[in-house]
């Protein structure tokens, strides 16, 4: 009897359909020369987009929602108004660009196996928290060294 939740979807009375995991063939075969070397600098370019488009995620996104969320307010002159266009913008970009990473991410899986790696997962988990690690020790450093916890604008 199969009910390891793998194998059955989450259930333990049966699969529902579409939600089989995924089996590979076999495993790939490297490719050589110059198709082998453009996969690989393919690869690069996806992880290297991947790795950017994470990074927004932490700092220029969501400071260009405040950013708008404030114009909206000015324009408006009504505040409930600017935090509706804050959180709606906020949503649309950060949900807009997980979309994108998880394409990339994809696209990142099926470019490494065309270039001859045993590739199963993709990568977006470990760069999003290692982006996510990375940015929070530089705005800590920003925060208690750089401006300091005295200053008098805080």
């Amino acid at each position: 009897m199969r009910t390891d939740p793998t194998d059955t979807g989450g259930l333990f009375v049966g699969r529902r359909p579409g939600t089989a995991p995924v089996h590979y063939r076999e495993a790939p075969q490297r490719a050589g020369g110059l198709r082998g070397h453009a996969d690989k600098q393919i690869a690069n370019a996806l992880l290297a987009a991947i790795v950017a488009l994470c990074l927004l995620c932490w700092g220029p996104i969501p400071i260009a929602c405040l950013w708008l969320g404030s114009r909206a307010q000015y324009y408006s002159g009504n505040v409930e108004f600017g935090i509706v266009v804050t959180f709606g913008s906020a949503a649309a970009l950060l949900f807009g660009n997980l979309s994108l990473m998880q394409r990339l991410d994809r696209a990142w899986v099926l470019v490494r196996r065309a270039a001859g790696h045993d590739q199963r997962r993709g990568v977006l988990p470990r760069v999003f928290a290692v982006t996510a690690v990375v940015c929070w020790a530089v705005f800590t450093v920003w925060f208690l060294v750089i401006l300091g916890p005295n200053d008098p604008n805080l």
